[in-house]
């Protein structure tokens, strides 16, 4: 019987839907797991790198059910967006067509490759249904005072046509479009993340099961400091200006201070044409302290005091002092400050140094970078010769007993922008009436539906702004003629809480089931990548703790495991690099093609075997037929024996009857369950598992399996390579399980179990080599002596074919170790 791969997953995948695996009796739960995919936006149709954590998630999801588990694995889709509505204005087609349309091909897709979702509990963000909720926790936000609208300057993407959140600017540009970002003042909403900034940072130790570099990635961005605000009054003209400081220990060292162009000072001086062309060119960046790029700025005409040695030093406003960071104006210390040397470096302004090294060889006319180590206070008043690290909480102390200053703790963390001037998103429920003013649109209202018939045009207002039936609106206090609001919600508030409504996924009556949800929560696994580590992973969080305060959730982090797939490279034929899958490189492979050639399971094998499934892996054509071999070898393989299989467990087998062959692979048995049990457990280490599997293989085939006792090991052996392999290849393990004779299916049986006793030995494995080629390993006694253990790998079956007929010119033993045959 052939291996017919099409007909095999076609049968399998027509009956897990008409059995409906993986879906969770929620009444009679004893051992949960919750796994989850971060659900995709539905752009289109998905290549083999989209793939990656969906098989894996699905493996993963397969094994915890043959592990006793109830597997809650449940998919949804991030249904609004962006790409839909540019879509719709470049081609006249409604987002929700063509929303919909790609959902249908995805999930075709999922099909194809045999994963198994709960679709009972599918979610769309686009629907009513789902963002009804999403508005409701605006309002309850609202009513926490977490929402709140206000004039700010805000990041403008004109190729977008909206304002991005400060999370969505990559170097100037928007992250989607890659278009250069400007500045505008409007008046937008914003949930106060700000007053989680503290629990989000320390609760990171709370999350022992998350990458590292994740947990570092969401530390940095929160940026929580500790600092002075310190007070440099105006030398030339009345009042001063307030810099924010985690280095006052550098402070007798200040040159100059450079003002960001939006600095409300600016707004008391005479300005000159120069500075106001400046501060117009300036005010159109986007930047942040650690983005590289030319230090632009102009002398102001005035001065400040340095409060500390009494310096009169000169005011500029430049383009690196940023008002989102801080007060807005930098202290600037060239010798201590490689933004403020390169700037003074050219502008010509002075260095002063005020740390020096351990042998005090720094000079301001010989550095060629700043000097931001510790060392020694130097020209530093009342802390010379103290170590600079000491300085810093000194000096803070100083200015607050001299009134110079006051110690204070900031963040880098901003509110998080909410508004979106663009249709196809939720609608914020709010309503403006010019007698009552602002107000939530009532609970039993909700949801505000988005109309269908809009006009896209790429214009920075709102398509719903010109649409007068959505706009206009009564006034639920004074019942007046009202205006509602217009923009639409950032589609990462639909993402931040969409874990919590699976469990309730057709709930009309409240936003969830909080018993259940409070039942299965945190999520045991969550999968996805690291792209998500600021934006969708922190906005969850806030999300969480948020929803704790209201008392609807008993639990305060939403994700118990994270783990964060590599990508899936190729080298482009546009460039030769080696690069990300994307059609705009000509790098995508199509897993359709593939699955026609192949099938699913040598894609699934393959895209689990490609390397650890945390980095990045390039893809190889090549390779990829080498897994439908393997596949090909274990489907002859159980065929071959199947009329010698018997349905045994391993306490049914005499191991002191069996020959030492025979005997070595019950032992190997017990040891590769070990071992794949152990890979899978241990950080999806899957690809170690194939590995593990396959030379398992290779050692059970060849072997003659003679005694009843000897078909007993055999058919434990058939038993356990196929449940190793069935949540990695399930269509064919399904298949084969079902030619042995079993009624049920494999993943109604437990995974297997495997006798520590068993994998003990008093043996050795030692590779053998033919012309430097590894073809075999023997399992041999640790005491055999040479001469034997020459004689063993010599007549072994698998070496046979090479040696036969051909000259050996030697046999080279390295003991305990290897055995090379030279031919």
């Amino acid at each position: 019987m052939d291996y017919n791969f099409k007909k095999i997953e076609a049968k399998w995948q027509e009956k897990w839907k008409k059995l409906s695996r993986f879906k969770v009796d929620f009444k009679n739960v004893k051992k949960k797991y919750y796994c989850l995919m971060m659900f995709p936006y539905p752009s289109g149709t998905l290549h083999v790198g989209h793939g990656r954590n969906y098989i894996i998630g699905d493996a993963l999801s397969r094994y915890k059910v043959k592990r006793g588990f109830e597997v809650f694995h449940p998919m949804g889709w991030d249904a609004f967006g962006l790409p839909a509505e540019n879509y719709a204005i470049k081609h006249q087609v409604h987002p929700r067509t063509s929303t919909l349309k790609n959902i249908e091909a995805c999930k075709s897709q999922f099909l194809k490759w045999g994963i198994l979702y709960d679709w009972e509990h599918e979610l769309f963000t686009c629907e009513p249904s789902y963002y009804k909720w999403t508005q409701w926790l605006f309002l309850k936000f609202y009513e926490k005072s977490l929402a709140y609208r206000k004039h700010a300057p805000v990041n403008w993407c004109p190729s977008c046509a909206t304002v991005l959140a400060n999370e969505q600017v990559v170097n100037n540009a928007c992250e989607r479009c890659d278009t250069e970002v400007q500045k505008k003042e409007l008046k937008q909403w914003f949930f106060k993340i700000t007053d989680y900034a503290d629990r989000l940072l320390k609760d990171l130790s709370l999350l022992t099961h998350w990458p590292e570099r994740v947990k570092s990635m969401q530390e940095n961005w929160i940026g929580r400091s500790e600092g002075v605000n310190i007070i440099f009054k105006g030398a030339d003209f009345k009042g001063g200006v307030e810099c924010y400081t985690t280095r006052p220990d550098t402070l007798y060292g200040v040159t100059f201070v450079a003002l960001a162009a939006e600095h409300r000072l600016l707004e008391t001086f005479n300005l000159s044409p120069e500075v106001k062309k400046f501060i117009d060119e300036v005010k159109g960046q986007v930047v942040r302290p650690e983005d590289k790029f030319e230090k632009k700025g102009v002398f102001l005409g005035k001065h400040i005091i340095n409060p500390v040695n009494r310096d009169k030093i000169p005011l500029w406003v430049t383009n690196y002092a940023i008002m989102e960071y801080g007060t807005g104006a930098v202290m600037a210390v060239p010798a201590h400050d490689q933004r403020d040397f390169e700037f003074a470096q050219e502008y010509k302004l002075p260095i002063k140094v005020v740390i020096q090294n351990e042998d005090k060889s720094l000079r301001e006319e010989s550095l060629k970078e700043a000097f931001t180590e510790v060392g020694v206070q130097a020209d530093g008043g009342p802390f010379n010769g103290k170590k600079s690290s000491e300085v810093v909480s000194l000096m803070r102390s100083f200015l607050e007993e001299k009134g110079l200053g006051k110690a204070q703790v900031r963040y880098r963390l901003r509110d998080w922008l909410i508004s979106r001037q663009r249709y196809w998103g939720a609608p914020i429920p709010i309503i403006y009436c010019d007698s009552c003013g602002e107000l939530p649109v009532p609970e039993k209202d909700l949801p505000v539906i988005l109309p269908m018939d809009v006009a896209f045009k790429a214009e920075g207002e709102s398509p719903l702004a010109r649409e007068t039936s959505f706009v206009n609106t009564k006034c639920p206090q004074c019942h007046k003629q009202a205006r509602r609001e217009t923009d639409t919600m950032d589609t990462f508030v639909d993402s931040s809480w969409y874990y919590l409504r699976y469990l309730s996924a057709h709930e009309d009556k409240k936003i969830f089931d909080s018993e259940r949800v409070n039942q299965w929560l945190p999520v045991d696994q969550y999968i996805g990548g690291v792209e998500h580590a600021i934006l969708h992973l922190l906005y969850s969080r806030f999300f969480t703790k948020a929803l704790y305060d209201c008392g609807l959730i008993h639990f305060q982090e939403p994700f118990q495991n994270l783990f964060t797939q590599g990508m899936i490279c190729k080298k482009s034929p546009n460039t030769g690099k080696l690069e990300k899958m994307s059609k705009s490189k000509g790098n995508v492979v199509s897993p359709d093609e593939l699955i026609e050639k192949y099938g699913a399971d040598t894609e699934r094998l393959y895209t689990i075997f490609i390397g650890p499934p945390e980095k990045d892996a390039e893809w190889n054509d090549d390779a990829v037929a080498g897994c439908f071999r393997f596949i090909g070898r274990i489907w002859d393989f159980v065929l071959e024996h199947k009329n010698s299989y018997i349905d045994v467990s391993f306490k049914d087998i005499k191991d002191d009857v069996l020959n030492p062959d025979v005997k070595n692979v019950l032992r190997l048995t017990h040891k590769v369950i070990q071992d794949v049990t152990n890979s899978l457990e241990d950080q999806f280490h899957f690809n170690t598992a194939v590995s593990k599997i396959m030379e398992y293989s290779n050692e059970i085939r060849g072997l003659e399996y003679k005694t009843q006792e000897d078909c007993k090991v055999l058919s434990c052996a058939l038993s356990t390579l196929l449940q190793l392999l069935s949540p990695l290849i399930p269509h064919v393990t399904e298949e084969l399980w079902e030619i042995l004779g079993h009624k049920k299916s494999i993943f109604e049986t437990p995974w297997p179990e495997y006798d520590k006793e068993k994998i003990q030995t008093d043996t050795i494995t030692i590779p053998v080599q033919v012309n430097g080629k590894l073809r075999v390993t023997l399992e041999v006694a640790a005491s055999i002596n040479q001469e034997d253990l020459k004689k063993a790998a010599l007549e072994h079956p698998r070496i046979q074919p090479f040696i036969v007929g051909k000259s050996i010119k030697k046999v080279i033993v390295v003991p305990k170790r290897l055995i090379n045959v030279v031919v």
